[in-house]
């Protein structure tokens, strides 16, 4: 039986990140979502995602196959009780599909109520972007139990100031020296030929992906990953920064979610709290407004391909879209639009190929490309963001 991980109605909710790729490839915790259900089901996973993403992500069809919602994280009992689903039945959680059976070629939008099973224990589900900041320590828990149970961390070396070196992980070719390494109120996962420089404080829950570097002197609090390729340095408190961006200098981030791609100016600081306290109120991509939350904490959120200038200030939950480039003195809009460029001073339109000239040219620094296909991807947000654009 195939297993397909698709794109539920939760893919407006995770936009700007779900721009440019399907919902299982968000990172968050230590890896990707179609990565922990992988790990899971103990066997590869299909994508099923929408059609402008399809090229680059095709899926594969088999007779029959077992469609899961990707905004779901799975545990042993969930996939446990999903492998048991006949042809037909419909997994539920809170009236949300988890997962469902069938031949078709899209997950079945009705079903006899006989063939629906009500899930009653509690599944994490990312139906809104801040979700993956507010779960990213629990999933970071998670993911360290999986990843290193049964294995053995590299040695800590003694240069380090160390407190529960029991719950840290250190994979081979990682280099950690002259750091403060806390891990009694959390993990730390220190993944392959990532470094940790001198005078950092690491306070867990952290992950660090494959080739992650942590800047001297940084501040890592808890609730923190940095994906594959990240540089970081500054203060960060439970920031998910999803992999090959730069924040290299000083400056906060709180409560906040980057995506790939982006760079940080030096001195860059992004509130996440507003000075009366008050609820927040962040934008909506599907009712295309700012939506009240419960949250008091809510700091940057930002989309791939997106970078801002030095000195840069960010007023409480601004959301950024895909390709813009932020810059200038005083507090930019608290939604900036894909391919935005400029500041508080004024915004125009970030050029797809100027954007497309700096995508490049910071890609070809990892010795990676932007190939004919991302562009298409890009092409296409460029076209679907216009409305929000004035100038």
């Amino acid at each position: 039986m195939k297993y397909l991980l698709f794109d539920g109605k939760e893919r407006e909710a995770l936009l700007p990140f779900t721009y440019t790729r399907p919902v299982a490839y968000l990172r968050i915790g230590i890896d990707r979502i179609q990565d922990k259900w992988e790990a899971f089901l103990e066997q590869k996973c299909g994508l099923l995602t929408v059609d402008y993403l399809s090229k680059k992500y095709p899926p594969k069809f088999s007779s029959v196959q077992t469609f899961i919602n990707a905004a779901f994280l799975p545990t042993a009992k969930v996939v446990s009780q999903i492998q048991q689903l006949k042809e037909g039945e419909v997994l539920l959680y809170k009236n949300k599909v988890v997962a469902v059976v069938s031949t078709s070629k899209v997950p079945p939008t009705e079903w006899d109520p006989k063939d629906a099973i009500h899930w009653e224990e509690d599944l994490l589900h990312l139906d809104d972007k801040t979700k993956l900041f507010l779960l990213n320590e629990a999933v970071i828990k998670e993911d360290f139990h999986r990843l290193t149970q049964g294995r053995k961390s590299a040695e800590i070396p003694t240069t380090n100031q160390v407190i529960s070196p029991e719950n840290i992980f250190i994979e081979e070719g990682a280099k950690v020296n002259f750091a403060t390494v806390h891990a009694s109120t959390g993990p730390i996962y220190i993944g392959a030929n990532a470094e940790v420089m001198e005078g950092s404080l690491l306070r867990g829950s952290i992950a660090l992906g494959e080739h992650a570097v942590v800047k001297m002197g940084a501040k890592i609090y808890g609730g923190t990953t940095l994906g594959p390729y990240v540089k970081a340095g500054g203060e960060l408190s439970n920031v998910l920064i999803m992999g090959y961006s730069n924040k290299g200098h000083d400056g906060f981030l709180g409560n906040a979610v980057i995506g790939e791609w982006c760079n940080i100016g030096a001195a860059t600081d992004a509130s996440n709290l507003k000075n009366s306290y008050a609820k927040i109120r962040v934008w909506d991509y599907n009712e295309e407004r700012f939506s009240k939350t419960d949250l008091q904490f809510c700091g940057l959120i930002m989309g791939d391909f997106s970078r801002c200038g030095i000195h840069t200030m960010f007023n409480t939950a601004t959301v950024v879209g895909i390709c813009s480039n932020i810059f200038g003195s005083g507090f930019p809009r608290t939604f900036l639009p894909s391919f935005s460029f400029g500041g508080p001073q004024g915004l125009s339109t970030n050029t797809f190929e100027k954007a497309m000239e700096a995508n490049a040219a910071m890609m070809s620094r990892r010795n990676q490309h932007l190939n004919e296909e991302d562009r298409v991807i890009l092409q296409h947000v460029f076209e679907l963001s216009a409305r929000w654009r004035k100038g």
